[in-house]
């Protein structure tokens, strides 16, 4: 009796084709998704490559960081700029399902690859574009970077805790919240509209903002702006310890208390200061300089096994490196291997799995128009035609 073959996992997305016009991150971090869920994503790219591939970390001329944002896609060079390759982006966007771009506004519709001029011939296409402040408006063609859109949402002044009057110099924190928001943001509209379309027939036109992205990551903040406090919201800072810093997280009035008993303060549960929220609200700082009281009599490690043992939330600070290698990390596999022309390297899964379905990324990094001669083909057409 043989054996049967193997059966590829399932993937959801699995027949879903994608033409994604997008560079550097926001647009390339929603069809990676749409990649990882099994959608054929063909990455259209300019002579010179997306800028990321140029970016480190580089291992043998291959950035790993390009890798991380598109694996599992085929590349396609397309010079837009010429009349030939104008007719081979116009046909492959007569043959999919979804578009994403992320250029200013107006862009793809001096192309004519924009909505409004595709949706003609293809009534069921499902268009994204995502931009800084949206496709019209007052403010709509200002460009946007994902560092400009954290200082013009408000979240870096938030994230100070900025009060009016105050003048120090804005921190900045480097890392590119506002394109990972958007880029999720755009995954999750492509999907409602696929969904929308399974029941309707009809495509949809995905708009997408930075600036609005960034404002659903503020929900307090957006209330504080309409309601001011008398005092401000809590803070919780890095607790000193014997050999570094921990973060504890003390949330309900249960987490105060078992923190009060492991302090040895048991009677700071009657004291008028710290009994209820609204007191402690108003003597946070006290209180957190007495909680460091505790912590900075013991080690890290011991602080946070003691905490945990009672119900508190609480963790040493880690680098990336050593969570990538966490034993939880690895039991719930968030990460998966995959390759390039340079070797082997891992990527992190999206953040949910499905009991039924493959999520894990798969695949190869393509190198930069590994697939357009087989995609223009299948298209009916050549690079030189």
């Amino acid at each position: 009796m043989s054996t049967p073959e193997p059966t590829a996992p399932r993937r959801p997305l699995t027949g879903v084709r994608v033409l994604d016009f997008s560079m550097f991150m926001a647009g390339p971090y929603c069809t990676r998704y749409l990649a990882d869920l099994g959608a054929d994503v063909i990455k259209v790219e300019p002579v010179e490559g997306d800028n990321l591939r140029h970016s480190t970390p580089q291992r043998d001329g291959c950035s790993s960081y390009f890798g991380h944002i598109n694996v599992g896609k085929r590349s396609v060079v397309i010079d837009l700029k010429t009349e030939q390759g104008l007719q081979h982006a116009r046909r492959l966007a007569r043959e999919v399902d979804v578009i994403v771009e992320n250029g200013r506004p107006g862009t793809m519709q001096r192309f004519g690859l924009d909505h409004a001029s595709l949706r003609k011939a293809r009534p069921a296409l499902i268009y994204c574009s995502i931009s800084g402040y949206g496709q019209e408006g007052p403010g709509a063609h200002q460009p946007a970077f994902a560092q400009t859109m954290h200082a013009a949402s408000g979240l870096d002044l938030a994230f100070a805790g900025y009060q009016d009057g105050e003048r120090q110099q804005p921190p900045n924190t480097g890392i590119f919240t506002a394109d990972i928001l958007a880029g999720l943001h755009a995954f999750s509209g492509v999907l409602t509209a696929l969904y929308d379309r399974e029941r309707t027939g009809h495509g949809q036109f995905v708009d997408v903002s930075l600036l609005d992205g960034m404002l659903n990551f503020l929900p307090y903040e957006v209330q504080e702006a309409q309601f001011p406090s008398a005092t401000r919201r809590p803070v919780y800072k890095p607790m000193r310890t014997r050999d570094g810093h921990v973060m504890l997280g003390l949330i309900t009035q249960k987490n105060f208390e078992a923190m009060f008993e492991l302090m040895g303060h048991p009677e700071f549960m009657a004291d008028t200061r710290y009994a209820t929220p609204a007191a402690r609200a108003q003597h946070w700082d006290a209180l957190m300089d007495s909680i460091q009281d505790w912590t900075t009599q013991h080690s890290s490690a011991n602080c946070v096994e003691r905490v945990s043992q009672a119900g508190i939330p609480g963790t040493t600070y880690h680098t990336v490196a050593e969570v990538i290698r966490d034993p939880q990390v690895a039991f719930r596999g968030s990460l998966s291997t995959v390759s390039d022309r340079a070797g082997e390297f891992q990527v992190t899964n999206l953040p949910f799995k499905l009991s039924g379905a493959e999520t894990r990324s798969s695949g190869r990094v393509p190198a930069l128009g590994e697939h357009t001669d087989q995609v223009l083909g299948d298209s009916g057409s050549t690079p030189s035609s």
